[in-house]
């Protein structure tokens, strides 16, 4: 799919899809796998994700639009975008990280495709990954801005735990089941000697976040319309 979206692929894109597991593992130069296309991505990412906040909300705060595009460029965010165009299928991962379960991580995902878009950059690929940007990424925005505090639980958490007793909340996995290729988390919060919530997600990450809403609920941190 990625021809599809950007045109062929070259050699700065495969090195874009190479995990630093795979050079390690197979005694390749580290300058074979993705980390510096992704520091050079992650900054294609945030000018053109910032241009497009800025044309679609002409009325907004430079505050607001931070804040949006913190969660727009997130791991989470960029994972479930790479996940739908089949990316995380292409990754060259190393053995271990393979079976450590690499490719379902979403760090690894979402790495992968800021290098990517480095890649295309380099290669010329502006205006379509200005559309690519647009069509997958935007398309959460509005929903961002909407429940803003759904995707940034955990920091509100803390800030409010902070300003209470200068105590942090602590995660805690309590369990995972089923299938390596689809588990289910289970994940409680601790404050203040308290277990205050607990709640499933698809990755550690999503649990804990869905974890720190509820907790941030109970709290009355915040109050959400279901």
């Amino acid at each position: 799919m990625l021809e599809k979206l950007f045109g062929e692929r070259n050699d700065l894109v495969e090195k874009a899809l190479t995990h630093p597991s795979y050079t390690k593992e197979n005694n390749v130069s580290s300058s074979d796998n993705y980390e510096r296309l992704e520091f050079f991505g992650d900054s294609v990412l945030k000018l053109f994700t910032s241009k497009l906040l800025y044309e679609t909300y002409p009325d907004a705060q430079e505050g607001e639009l931070s804040k949006i595009r913190s969660i727009l460029v997130s791991d989470a965010i960029l994972a479930k975008v790479a996940i739908k165009i089949g990316l995380d299928k292409l990754i060259k991962l190393g053995p271990s990280e393979e079976k450590q379960g690499g490719r379902k991580r979403e760090s690894n995902i979402a790495c992968a495709l800021e290098a990517v878009l480095g890649a295309y950059y380099l290669s010329g690929k502006q205006r379509k990954i200005e559309k690519f940007i647009k069509n997958y990424i935007m398309i959460y925005a509005e929903d961002v801005d909407k429940h803003f505090e759904r995707y940034n639980a955990k920091d509100i958490l803390q800030q409010y735990t902070q300003g209470v007793n200068k105590m942090l909340p602590v995660y805690r996995t309590i369990e995972v089941k089923g299938p390596a290729h689809k588990p289910d988390f289970l994940v409680e919060v601790e404050w203040n000697d308290e277990i205050i919530a607990q709640a499933h997600g698809k990755t550690k990450k999503e649990a804990q976040q869905n974890c720190a809403l509820e907790a941030c609920k109970k709290l009355g941190v915040i109050t959400l319309n279901e």
